[in-house]
């Protein structure tokens, strides 16, 4: 405890980090009082409320209830993540945005400004489709068309605020911005789904509920564990001799594989595929009981024909991000520019190939440990717990969260270890988060 308190100290005895934490503070407090903010128009006493399961679930954890609440930030920045995950898919399909990827910084800019762009087109589009099909038409006290013209105007701007916002927690602030604001949404949610739970067991249910805290820890630990795995691969590079003096190699540095490589997209991809079996087999309902059957199975997240098919999307999924998002050719080829190679390895296509095996190998235990989490909600809601608080027993939200805590301790340390003071953990630093990627 004294430990904690002295880093605490030290956190805060450390100007500019200092004023970083209480810059995201600031910024966190103008994004939550935005969630409050009723769309002009709406009475917000007649809305309905969306359910924890599902897409629309997805999309009101993310946004920390704004989606549900009908306000200015209901889409939050969920437009830009998506306008961001299109244009990395553009990067890789089309030479056009490839080349502007390796322009460096004139390059990421120009890609940062069609992003903004298509974020806007995004969240109209979005923003005209959560207007007719979320917010019923008793709860709109004015014209309906007029309303969903100018709350759409509202809208874009509400989400380009949020872009905002996290832009400036990333310049001025501490962490990714962007993932900051995703796990306030999510984190804001948590006090109320702890009550939520304990009122639900009450005084009987008491020793019931600390079981339900314990195992929460214990599946924190473990969603840990698998975020910072990482296969580590040595790379040597040869000393070179320049006249009479040799130049900097020889060392020995490593390529970090993580066992997730791909982060919570897959699951992100799987959930928002999973709503198309029981909407397609819903139209067919009238006509066939099997139909019928396969609506009901695929409209609950506890069934177990739910979760199978969302365990076999996260799984194939993970390992299309996976290949997507690191390429072994690449690698072997900058290590041989760089004069690095292998230990016991020819350079060029072998060294191609041995990273792509160990990438294989080690994806698909993650892709598994991935899906155990993803369905782990639905386990944990079949036990009896709440719905609310059965959701921070894993999927995309544990995942998010740890993500972003253990990015923002990192920083943190760096702060710390540049002026020689300890880090938060005993070894002084976030193991995992700051290994060195071989060039």
């Amino acid at each position: 405890m004294n430990k904690f308190i002295t880093t605490i100290k030290n956190i805060f005895s450390i100007e500019e980090l200092r004023g970083r934490i209480l810059n995201t503070l600031l910024f966190i407090t103008f994004f939550r009082l935005g969630s409050y903010i009723v769309l002009p128009g709406v009475d917000a006493t007649k809305l309905a409320q969306k359910g924890d399961g599902g897409l629309l679930g997805l999309l009101n954890m993310f946004s920390g209830g704004a989606f549900n609440n009908a306000s200015i930030f209901a889409l939050g920045i969920m437009p830009y993540i998506s306008a961001s995950i299109a244009i990395q898919l553009l990067t890789i399909a089309l030479p056009y945005f490839q080349k502007m990827q390796k322009d460096g910084e004139s390059g990421r800019k120009k890609l940062n400004q069609i992003t903004r762009v298509l974020t806007i087109f995004v969240t109209a589009a979005q923003g005209f489709t959560y207007l007719q099909v979320t917010i019923p038409s008793e709860a709109i006290m004015v014209d309906p068309w007029f309303f969903r013209l100018y709350s759409v105007v509202i809208l874009v701007s509400g989400t380009m605020f949020c872009m905002w916002l996290g832009e400036k927690i990333t310049d001025k602030g501490i962490g990714n911005g962007i993932s900051m604001l995703i796990m306030i949404g999510i984190v804001s949610r948590f006090p109320g789904a702890l009550f939520q739970e304990a009122g639900s067991r009450g005084m009987s249910g008491a020793l019931l509920f600390i079981a339900e805290v314990v195992a929460l820890f214990f599946v924190v630990m473990g969603a840990v564990m698998v975020t910072q795995a990482v296969r580590r691969i040595p790379v040597q590079y040869a000393k070179q001799v320049v006249g009479n003096k040799v130049s900097l190699g020889g060392e020995r540095q490593y390529i970090p594989l993580k066992l997730n490589a791909a982060g919570v997209m897959p699951i992100i991809f799987a959930q928002a595929l999973m709503f198309i079996p029981g909407l397609v087999a819903q139209s067919f309902a009238d006509k066939s009981e099997t139909a019928q059957s396969i609506a009901q199975a695929f409209g609950d997240f506890t069934t177990w024909q739910y979760n199978l098919l969302f365990a076999v999307l996260i799984i194939v999924f993970t390992f299309f991000y996976t290949a997507i998002s690191i390429n072994p050719t690449q690698i072997s080829d900058d290590m041989k520019r760089g004069g690095g190679f292998v230990p016991g390895v020819k350079p060029g296509e072998a060294t191609s190939n041995f990273i792509a095996d160990i990438l294989d190998r080690i994806t698909l235990p993650g892709a598994f440990m991935l899906a155990v989490i993803a369905i782990l909600p639905a386990i944990a809601s079949l036990f009896g717990i709440t719905r609310s608080f059965s959701s921070f027993f894993g999927g995309t939200s544990l995942l998010i969260l740890v993500g972003v805590v253990l990015d923002t301790l990192q920083q943190i340390e760096s702060y710390l270890l540049m002026r020689k003071y300890e880090g938060l953990m005993q070894s002084g630093r976030v193991k995992g988060r700051t290994e060195v990627l071989a060039q």
